[in-house]
């Protein structure tokens, strides 16, 4: 047995999950059961960083992930995020780098802060 908080609802169930079966008890709804499962067979998470710039007024730009990413992989997306140093001027929602490593996520500005604003 494997005891796993759901995450995805205000519940925050205290799950036990069967690692053999994957039979969950404690959830309050179906979101419990479909995140033990997933979190057990293959699980994802975000991610959060800076990339950084060439320009003084804003030497790091905020980015993310455009959808979940196998969490095996998280330190291989952010090995390529901290490859990165922008020379462009990029408005939230852009693409920093695409499909990074394949797993068909963008990492995304979060900001305008280099945008020139006129």
């Amino acid at each position: 047995m494997r005891e796993l908080v759901c995450i995805v609802c205000p519940n925050g169930c205290t799950l036990s999950v069967d690692e053999q079966t994957l039979a969950v008890t404690g959830n309050k709804c179906r979101k419990g059961v479909d995140f033990a499962v997933a979190e057990l067979t293959c699980p994802t998470r975000t991610i959060c960083s800076t990339v950084k710039t060439v320009f003084p007024e804003a030497p790091v730009l905020p980015v993310r992930v455009s959808k979940e990413i196998p969490k095996d992989k998280i330190f291989d997306v952010m090995a390529e995020i901290n490859k990165v140093i922008l020379d462009k001027r990029l408005s939230r929602g852009e693409t920093v780098i695409g499909n990074v490593l394949g797993l068909g996520a963008d990492v995304i500005a979060t900001s305008s802060v280099l945008v020139k604003k006129s």
